[in-house]
């Protein structure tokens, strides 16, 4: 610069080296300026990784709740991340502060849970576990892009030879997995990165949740979920939390098969293969959107909050020619079973746990008051501010039901509670607060009432916690096989046992196994009013002529009433032994465990005598009877998967020991102290209601219609459970379950009858933030998975493995607004 002022002021022509220096200078000053102008650019260069670096270098976007993606700009070092892979700590925090580890057992239980199924081979292919985050926000269209990628069977390692899938050790080697949730980036060999990270960020989806395993650029990608709640509840969110300390043995080489989950490409390539094969699976999932598409209305019908369609069919009600025996509290389930969705209580809460919820539960989930005003004074339950609670009081036990459970005890010593005496039916159960404190004995208590005007007892009992079906003894047989209750109870039922020739008190017959105790809790069998008189006059000849003898006859002196115990005959020898055949022998043809949907009989069916016969001699004690096979189940028996019958049974209760300890209690996101009433709608020998014992839940064990006919072991193992077909609604409340449990029962129902009416009827039973967990076909999980993000339900857990596929969906307080009048259901 000085040399050009000097050239100025002497006003001279510059000589041919200053002319080059000023050229050399003014190069090298553009030079400069081009540096800086480059260096203060915005646009980052771009960075070629080399193939050492591919596994440490990993930028992985976030998305907000608002669907924006946001790139974290921390990178792992190389020092860093082979420390990691030297530890085995292969970890991510979500957004809930949780960690999961693909490293760890965390994949591999569920893995093991589908694989040492006892009718099942082991499976070469499997897919990335997905746990969903929930989202506290407003209610969104569910998105089911991708669905055609995400859960196939076998999926091509990569593209570049996608005719020769590479083997487990040709996929694996000692490589860092990593995890994110909302959306997600893999980073392959010799590829750039920064474009395919703007092109993820520009492509996110809102409400999807993605996790990727890195592994020489091999991406499993996951599914979606929204979640509907009100801004006011907290609800556990988050990927499931993992076991380090997992010691389980894993069957058919599963330890080695999850080097396998990474075989589904979904990454972010800039090759032109990448962007071809990305293209065709978004028309294929557009396709399969399309197709898979559910409308959801809102049932209109009388009863409204507390429908249940085959309690509730008006039309059918209407044309029954007589209601003398109570046929219209019995089932008459419509032809076109509902697909709208029932409406919630207006201010519904999650409800209490247990055992709080004995005592009291939200009056505005159940939001009935007739009852307090028939039965307060009894206390059965009281309104209480916001709660209903229920001081433990009956018509017979004003005074408590522990008093009352006791006394009964202490009246006849043999039935000691817990022990020899272990599963109970009580019938006219009231609020069910008998069977609720029967529990504190370790005694499980069927409990059923009819939906009559006693206005939704057995509603406040399930609230409770309580195990309820709405049933009533009316012209056919209740859905219990034959000798199975160890105790049956009523107490002031109102049930009319003399008349017809006893033809209702035979059926209890049919139910109790031999030698077990009918207990009978009634004014005929203490007041002196001539109507009271007759009936217990009645009472006396039938109970005789049917061989039952009388135990006990006691006054219980605090509650003011009096119990008759009757006892069912253990042989056939006093049948034998009647001048009168009355009441009938069943004939031999009759089979007293034919239960559905067959008409009451005035008759008796003999006391089995065989020594391999069940019924000819007692269950061991609780809890020895509920681990070994019942001693009637015959090894020359095949059981239903197969093996010998006993050793069938303790297969199926070993696998579900397994599966419950190291998946459903760790592995699945469930919160368990939020879990009280279960039901597996798809029972064989009670082996998961078993394998739950030790949780403070009970389970409602359903054996289909259609399926082999395993009940009557379940009840010998000191279980229960009841026969239904899921081609109808079932005999309960709506929001009567916490818990769900479907083994691969929707892929045979979609062979018979509308799945949609199936998953209609599962959002009925369930409540809200209750869930469910299906293990079927991979097919059927796609289709379902579907299904529940349409109505708003969170997806937790998805896993998927060579057609075999595991689901644990939550259900949302979301309802839909369009309504749908069930015309056969208005009055």
């Amino acid at each position: 610069m000085a040399l050009g002022k000097y050239s100025r002021v002497d006003g001279r022509k510059a000589s041919s080296n200053y002319c080059s220096t000023i050229t050399t200078t003014i190069f090298v000053g553009v030079c400069l300026l081009g540096v800086w102008l480059l260096a203060s650019s915005p646009v980052s260069p771009v960075q070629n990784l080399d193939a050492e670096n591919t596994q440490d270098n990993v930028k992985i976007p976030v998305s907000g709740s608002s669907g924006d993606s946001v790139e974290d700009t921390s990178k792992l070092s190389n020092n860093n991340a082979n420390d990691m892979i030297e530890k085995g700590n292969t970890a991510v925090n979500d957004d809930a502060g949780k960690t999961i580890d693909l490293n760890s057992e965390e994949a591999k239980k569920l893995d093991g849970s589908l694989a040492d199924f006892p009718d099942n081979t082991a499976k070469e292919d499997n897919t990335v576990i997905s746990n969903q985050e929930a989202k506290n926000d407003e209610p969104q269209e569910s998105q089911s892009s991708d669905k055609g990628s995400g859960y196939e069977d076998v999926k091509k390692i990569n593209e570049q030879d996608e005719d020769e899938p590479k083997t487990a050790d040709e996929v694996t080697g000692n490589v860092e997995f990593q995890v994110e949730t909302n959306t997600t980036e893999s980073v392959e060999g010799k590829e750039n990165i920064s474009e395919d990270n703007q092109m993820n960020m520009d492509n996110g989806e809102e409400g999807k949740t993605e996790k990727t395993i890195e592994n020489h650029g091999l991406a499993d990608k996951s599914v979606s979920s929204t979640e509907v709640f009100p801004s006011d509840v907290k609800m556990e969110q988050g990927l499931v939390e993992k076991n380090d300390n997992s010691t389980e043995t894993f069957p058919y080489g599963a330890n080695s098969e999850l080097a396998d989950e990474a075989k589904v490409q979904n990454g972010s390539f800039s090759t032109q293969s990448t962007e071809s094969k990305n293209e065709k699976e978004a028309q294929k999932s557009a396709v399969y959107e399309n197709q898979s598409s559910y409308t959801w209305r809102l049932c209109n019908t009388t009863a409204g909050i507390d429908y249940i369609p085959c309690l509730d069919n008006v039309e059918a009600i209407r044309k029954l020619r007589s209601t003398k025996h109570y046929e219209h509290r019995e089932r008459h389930c419509p032809k076109n079973p509902p697909t709208c969705l029932v409406p919630l209580p207006e201010g519904y809460k999650q409800s209490l746990p247990w055992p709080i919820s004995r005592e009291k539960i939200w009056y505005r989930n159940v939001p009935h008051t007739q009852l307090v005003k028939f039965k307060g004074h009894q206390n059965w339950l009281k309104v209480s501010g916001e709660f209903l609670t229920f001081p433990g009081g009956g018509t017979q036990f004003i005074h408590g039901a522990l008093h009352y459970i006791d006394f009964i005890h202490q009246s006849v010593s043999e039935i000691s509670w817990g022990k020899r005496f272990r599963v109970v039916l009580d019938v006219g159960c009231g609020v069910a607060s008998f069977g609720g404190f029967l529990f504190d004995r370790d005694v499980l208590t069927m409990s059923l009432a009819p939906k009559d005007e006693h206005e939704a007892q057995v509603q406040f009992a399930l609230e409770r916690g309580i195990p309820a079906i709405s049933a009533v003894m009316g012209t056919q047989r209740l859905p219990f096989p034959g000798r199975v209750f160890d105790v049956v109870h009523c107490a002031r039922c109102r049930v009319p046992w003399h008349i017809e020739g006893g033809k209702l008190l035979l059926e209890l017959n049919r139910l109790l196994r031999p030698g077990g105790f009918f207990v009978w809790s009634a004014t005929p069998i203490y007041q002196k009013v001539p109507e009271d008189v007759h009936i217990w006059q009645e009472m006396e000849k039938l109970t005789k002529a049917m061989c039952w003898e009388v135990v006990s006859i006691i006054r219980d002196k605090l509650n003011g009433v009096g119990i008759a115990i009757y006892r069912k005959p253990t042989s056939n020898a006093c049948y034998e032994q009647r001048s009168i055949n009355n009441p009938p022998i069943c004939l031999d043809s009759d089979d007293a465990n034919a239960a559905w949907n067959v008409p009451l009989q005035a008759c008796m069916h003999k006391v089995p005598t065989s020594e391999t016969e069940r019924g000819s001699q007692w269950p061991e004690m609780w809890p020895s009877r509920m681990e070994k096979a019942p001693y009637w189940l015959s090894s020359s028996k095949i059981g239903v998967y197969g093996k010998p019958a006993p050793e069938d049974f303790l297969s199926d209760y070993e696998h579900w020991k397994r599966v419950v300890n190291n998946s459903y209690k760790n592995g699945l996101g469930i919160n368990w102290s939020t879990v009280r009433n279960v039901m597996d709608m798809k029972a064989v020998y009670g082996g998961l209601a078993a394998a739950l014992i030790d949780l403070n839940v009970w389970v409602m064990n359903i054996v289909s219609v259609n399926a082999p006919d395993t009940l009557p072991i379940i009840y010998e193992r000191g279980l229960f459970g009841i026969y239904h077909n899921w081609c109808e609604s079932f005999s309960t409340y709506p929001r009567s379950y916490d818990l769900l449990h479907s083994d691969h029962l929707f892929s045979q129902i979609k062979q018979r009858c509308n799945v949609t009416a199936l998953v209609s009827e599962v959002d009925r039973i369930l409540r809200p933030r209750g869930g469910i967990i299906v293990r079927d076909t991979t097919e059927t999980i796609n289709e379902l998975e579907n299904m529940f993000q349409s109505m708003q339900w969170t997806i937790r857990t998805i896993y998927s493995k060579n057609n075999e596929g595991l689901l644990y969906a939550q259900k949302s307080m979301w309802r839909p607004k369009e309504v749908e009048t069930v015309t056969y259901a208005i009055e």
